[in-house]
């Protein structure tokens, strides 16, 4: 395991946004789960005892999710690809990480915190790299055109 981890800015949110994500990813029968946790010490003015910092891996990426408060919010600038196997696992992380949030295109999505995450299928990045020219711009057309991405459509390109 790395000893590097991701750290997601929440606005008291941490806790349950860890939790969210590693039910997300059992439910795909991906592995996660929630780890440690770092509560507010004794004498810390209105956080005492609150979280601080939520640890969670989902998939065997670890991350953190940290109350810092207000100051700062999600851009789409920063995001996590999901690579998924079959059109079955896009669909469910699709429709469970987009739910109360925003959909975009090419497989993007905001969820409900406003944190963005990229659905890809899987077999996406040969059909765009492959020695044929020609089917990879056929394939990034046939993607541009789209919000969730769909296999069959992009292997029918």
């Amino acid at each position: 395991m790395s000893r590097m981890a991701t750290c997601l800015w929440f606005d008291g949110q941490a806790e349950e946004a860890a939790a969210f994500y590693v039910s997300t990813f059992r439910a795909a029968g991906r592995p996660a789960s929630v780890d440690e946790v770092l509560r507010a010490p004794h004498g810390v003015p209105q956080t005492e005892g609150k979280v601080l910092l939520q640890s969670f891996t989902l998939d065997g990426y670890a991350l953190q999710a940290l109350n810092g408060g207000p100051e700062f919010h999600f851009s789409p600038a920063t995001s996590l690809s999901v690579l998924c196997d079959s059109q079955q696992e896009v669909d469910h992380f699709w429709q469970a990480l987009g739910e109360g949030g925003q959909f975009s295109q090419c497989g993007w999505l905001a969820d409900r915190y406003g944190f963005s995450w990229q659905i890809v299928p899987r077999m996406l990045p040969q059909l765009l790299t492959g020695e044929d020219r020609a089917r990879a711009s056929r394939v990034m057309q046939a993607m541009l055109g789209m919000t969730k991405l769909e296999i069959a459509k992009l292997e029918a390109a």
